[in-house]
């Protein structure tokens, strides 16, 4: 749980959704350039206080189901601060957590979105899957836990109610589908003396032309991406139970 000491900010009708002061100009500029990518909202913008602005829906591209969550979440009760965790060993790639207020007695719900800006940089694989999955879609994930209390795959023969949500956005921009929740290790002989473990995520999308399925994959280092350590805990990527850490 993380704590927060402003709450008058938010209880001015700016907005509900704000990025911390903590996060580089450069790090702000990615993520607005994915979330306008994937919701078609050319004006999505991060005001001078830091709050969300999605500026004027004119846009007949991008997802409408990510424009849906976005104003949802912006109009919404619920209090989410965005945060730089980059090269935190705890979070792999974004991770949603409580927050709370410390210096004043507020009803409003706070959540904080933790994104590791640099495990989405250690990302290789097929550009389709990469494009189905950056720093956008990990935000989109985290968001729609919070916006739709939605929840994550807990066997590995089940996607999740959270990815299935992200994947209908997925399927409205033509991109290539998260067909597993879990990532799963990657079977190739590596040098022990770097330590290195990849590991490997699959997106699966269906030829109109020849009907058949194609796959394309995800791959990192989990011992750089790191991961999560203790149960219970939300990512918008974890190991399957059989190799988890």
């Amino acid at each position: 749980m993380i704590a927060f000491s402003v709450v008058s900010t938010f209880a001015t009708n700016k907005g509900s959704v704000a990025i911390r002061d903590t996060v580089s100009p450069a790090k702000r500029n990615e993520l607005v350039s994915k979330l306008r990518s994937i919701s078609g909202l050319t004006k999505l913008s991060f005001d001078a206080d830091g709050f969300l602005r999605l500026g004027a829906d004119s846009s007949e591209r991008g997802s409408h189901g990510a424009r849906e969550l976005l104003k949802n979440a912006v109009s919404g009760e619920n209090i989410v601060v965005i945060e730089d965790a980059s090269s935190r060993a705890d979070v792999a790639f974004c991770r949603v957590v409580m927050g709370r207020w410390t210096k004043a007695n507020s009803a409003l719900s706070a959540f904080v979105v933790l994104i590791d800006f640099s495990d989405f940089h250690q990302l290789t694989g097929d550009q389709q899957a990469r494009a189905a999955f950056d720093v956008g879609w990990g935000f989109l994930h985290e968001l729609d836990h919070v916006v739709a209390d939605s929840q994550d795959a807990e066997t590995e023969d089940s996607l999740g109610e959270c990815e299935a949500h992200i994947n209908e956005m997925r399927h409205e921009l033509g991109l290539p589908l998260r067909s597993n929740y879990f990532f799963t290790a990657l079977s190739m002989q590596t040098d022990p003396n770097f330590g290195t473990r990849l590991v490997r995520l699959a997106f699966e999308q269906r030829d109109p032309h020849t009907d058949r399925t194609r796959r394309f994959w995800l791959i990192w280092d989990s011992t750089v991406v790191g991961g999560l350590i203790a149960s219970k805990q939300t990512a918008a990527v974890r190991a399957t139970p059989l190799t988890r850490k």
